[in-house]
Parts: C-alpha cells; sequence; structure tokens
C-alpha cells in the first residue's frame, strides 16, 4: 500500500471520528433520533422536577412526624420483670440487668436497705453507657465526661442534653425487686 492511499485511509476515519453527524448521517434513516433535543431540558421541565421532587420529600417528611406523633400519644405496655439478684446487692452497689427487652440495657443502684433506682444505661447525648460511681454517688459517662444524678437521673454536668430514662421499680413483700416501667424524662441540660 503506497503513502498516499494510506494517508487517504487515515484522513477518512479521522474525518468521521471528528464529524460525528457526518458519520451517522447515512444511517439516519434506519435509526432516527434528534441529537439536538437530546441535551436540553426546558425550563418547564426543570420546573416540573423541581416541584415533584419536593412534593414527594415533603410527603415523607410529614409521614414520619405524623408517625412520631402517634407514637408519641400511645402509652407503650410494659410487663414487668423481675431483676435478678437484686435483693442480694450490697447497700451502694450496681447492677446491669436488660429492660423493657433484651435489647436494652439498664442500671440498678442500692442505695439504703429499701432504696433502689434504675435507669436506661444509655448516656442521653450519645448513647455510650453509663455507670455507677460509688465514690462521687452518681452515674457518669466516660465517653465525654457527663454525669447524672443516681436519685433523679438529671444531668449534673456534661454535655447530656437530657436526663436518663427512668425504670419503675417495685419492691414485693417477698424482698424481690421488679421492673415496671421505663419512661423518657424531658427536659434540657441546665449547664
Amino acid at each position: 500500500m503506497n503513502s498516499k492511499k494510506r494517508e487517504k485511509i487515515i484522513n477518512e476515519i479521522l474525518s468521521d471520528e471528528t464529524d460525528v453527524r457526518a458519520a451517522t448521517a447515512p444511517h439516519q434513516e434506519d435509526f432516527p433520533y434528534e441529537r439536538d433535543a437530546e441535551a436540553q431540558v426546558t425550563r418547564r421541565e426543570f420546573c416540573n422536577f423541581l416541584a415533584l421532587t419536593s412534593t414527594a420529600l415533603l410527603v415523607g417528611a410529614a409521614g414520619f412526624a405524623a408517625k412520631s406523633a402517634l407514637d408519641a400519644r400511645s402509652e407503650s405496655a410494659f410487663t414487668p420483670a423481675l431483676i435478678p439478684n437484686a435483693a442480694q446487692m450490697p447497700v451502694g452497689s450496681a447492677l446491669n440487668f436488660r429492660y423493657p427487652t433484651e435489647k436494652d440495657t439498664a442500671i440498678l443502684v442500692r442505695v439504703s436497705e429499701t432504696e433502689y433506682y434504675a435507669y436506661g444505661q444509655k448516656c442521653t447525648h450519645l448513647s455510650c453507657p453509663v455507670y455507677f460511681e460509688r465514690e462521687h454517688g452518681g452515674f457518669e459517662c466516660p465517653c465525654h465526661e457527663g454525669a447524672f444524678d443516681v436519685k433523679t437521673g438529671t444531668v449534673l454536668y456534661g454535655p447530656p442534653p437530657r436526663p436518663l430514662d427512668r425504670i419503675e421499680i417495685e419492691l414485693r413483700a417477698n424482698g424481690e425487686v421488679w421492673a415496671t416501667a421505663r419512661k423518657a424524662q424531658g427536659g434540657e441540660n441546665a449547664n
């Protein structure tokens, strides 16, 4: 193959690649497709897309808000549960247990012979587990140095925004300690 023929073939190939319209023109009749309209989005189409997307987001958010409001109104029914080994706890000690489900950790503290306090073990800041600090007489969160009062569950210091969830305790005649309900406590950190 001589150099002129080779150069002609190369130019034909390159011209086809640079001019897509010329390369596809012979096949346009078989595959009718207007490239001019391909990248054009009208203002009306764009506004319709925005309106549809915004409406879908609003409906979704309203649905979640409505479900949350309904859940907050309904009273949760808690099944009383025996806290094993609670009656044998020495005064000034703590015991971890699970209530109201196996997934919910809780902590029980015995402050006197007849006085027990129980709370959900998750810190209300970022859900780190709290522990009973006997020396300070309260619950402490090791993650961000938050602390809670042992008798009320209120925030003593640190970043937690609200008190610990309170677990209601019932002392039965046979000396058993039962958890009967779990309630979220409100309020803002007054620090």
